[in-house]
């Protein structure tokens, strides 16, 4: 049991992790007047974490937490189906959660919520970090840009918190909580996180005047709403009893599989991955919000490496004395071409292109945040002011000049970032587009434009 101290120490000195709760016990969801009855432990010879874990599996831990009755209609039927007759993609995404799952279960626990919430994110995104909708949702609990904003996940030039681990599964389990306190239930609740809160209470309020039942089942809603909950509860029914469907469920261990890293100063992420010495696409699966290829201390960020590899990481940035940095941000105070931006700032025309993303014929609107490589003219790190609010702004190159009395087109600004669309909308959830994520197994890959899911709730996964 050594090995569990020493777990504990390594987050005290490294996390700044949101998680809250003994990270190594089944937290007991509700209070049991039976607890006066509860087992003894001696402490010279027995182990707390024996009482409190009985079980390395976290499928176990998961299947505990089950509180959401089954449905037992034929939507979850065909939807159990659908995934039996797929091992091979069940498995895959199944693999893709052993990153996150502990650590999402961790915190349903805390806020005592139904397990059944852990498993949200299969349906969503299949656990494909970068993933993508049609609607412009993202992440592993794919937020809409609006529904982003209105929880507080930053959007901007340098991150994406939509798709940050902690942060959006944190803003996700808020979002849920208040829905089942508007709603009273949790499948409408789920209802209202995939079509929208106010779609879902007019679907109520027509019911009310019909004289007719206002729960899920009888709302009028969507396919995809329609077919959203029975898609959970066929993982839900794969979880519990896997062996039935033909489907074997990857080892999980119930203990967390990242380390919460706090950011000190600025660091670029290149050195973080050959600090950290892992692969550099599992430094991306797991710290899937930057945009940029540094690390900003400003912004409040910080960096989840896999377990063994935080104390790698810790002893190797104690003795690296380099700078950690090799890049700055600036705020152009002119709407210009990238080549004048370039010799104003005194930087190379195609570095600045490539690092911020800009497309040829563009041209950089004033008031935009750029990445520059930092000079002894630009040192230390990126401000709070350009952490938190940089945004890149783009105009197609001026036109030609009209011959004189002709009429001019007016050209119109562009953003580099995607206008998002009212939380009451409904979004299409990225797992119905992810036929070639989920063939790669990769969880850094943007999904495929998703397709609505047919008519019998079968969604268009392979």
């Amino acid at each position: 049991m050594l090995w569990r101290y020493a777990v504990i120490s390594l987050i005290t000195v490294l996390t700044g992790c949101a998680s809250t709760g003994d990270w190594s016990s089944d937290v007991p969801t509700r209070q049991d007047p039976r607890a006066s009855n509860a087992k003894r432990v001696n402490l010279k010879n027995q182990s707390v974490s024996d009482l409190y874990a009985p079980s390395s599996n976290l499928w176990i831990r998961i299947r505990d937490g089950f509180e959401m009755a089954p449905m037992n209609t034929p939507l979850e039927i065909e939807q159990v189906r659908w995934l039996s007759a797929r091992p091979d993609y069940v498995h895959r995404s199944m693999a893709r959660s052993s990153r996150y799952l502990f650590y999402i279960v961790q915190e349903v626990n805390a806020r005592k919520m139904p397990t059944e919430i852990a498993l949200l994110p299969f349906v969503e995104s299949a656990f494909v970090t970068h993933a993508k909708s049609s609607a412009k949702a993202m992440g592993l609990w794919q937020f809409m840009p609006a529904t982003g904003k209105d929880f507080r996940l930053t959007q901007n030039v340098f991150r994406d918190e939509r798709r940050d681990v902690l942060q959006s599964t944190d803003a996700a389990l808020d979002y849920l909580q208040r829905l089942h306190k508007q709603f009273g239930s949790w499948d409408l609740a789920l209802a209202a996180y995939n079509w929208g809160a106010g779609n879902v209470s007019k679907a109520q309020k027509r019911n009310l005047a019909a004289g007719l039942p206002t729960d899920y089942l009888s709302l009028k809603m969507p396919n995809e709403t329609r077919n959203y909950v029975p898609k959970l509860m066929a993982y839900r029914q794969i979880v519990l009893d896997p062996k039935a469907y033909g489907i074997v469920l990857p080892d999980l261990e119930n203990h967390p599989y990242f380390v919460a890293v706090d950011v000190g100063s600025d660091i670029d992420v290149a050195l973080v991955i050959q600090l950290s010495e892992i692969p550099e696409d599992e430094f991306h699966s797991l710290n899937p919000s930057f945009n940029k290829p540094v690390i900003l201390s400003n912004a409040n960020q910080q960096i989840l490496l896999p377990f063994g590899h935080a104390e790698v990481f810790q002893e190797n940035l104690k003795k690296y004395t380099k700078p950690l940095s090799s890049w700055s941000a600036v705020q152009v105070t002119k709407t210009e071409s990238v080549e004048q931006a370039a010799k104003t700032l005194g930087v190379d025309a195609e570095t600045l292109r490539a690092v911020n993303g800009i497309p040829k014929s563009m041209r950089i609107r004033s008031g935009s945040t750029v990445l520059v490589p930092k000079t002894s003219q630009r040192p230390g790190d990126i401000s709070v002011a350009l952490a938190e609010n940089g945004s890149l702004n783009l105009d197609k190159s001026a036109p030609k000049k009209c011959a004189k009395g002709a009429k001019c087109p007016v050209t119109k600004p562009v953003k580099a970032s995607a206008k998002g669309n009212s939380s009451a909308n409904q979004h299409k959830s990225a797992s119905t587009g992810l036929a070639k994520s989920a063939k790669n197994g990769s969880s850094n890959t943007t999904s495929s434009t998703p397709k609505a899911s047919t008519g019998k709730g079968a969604s268009k996964i392979q």
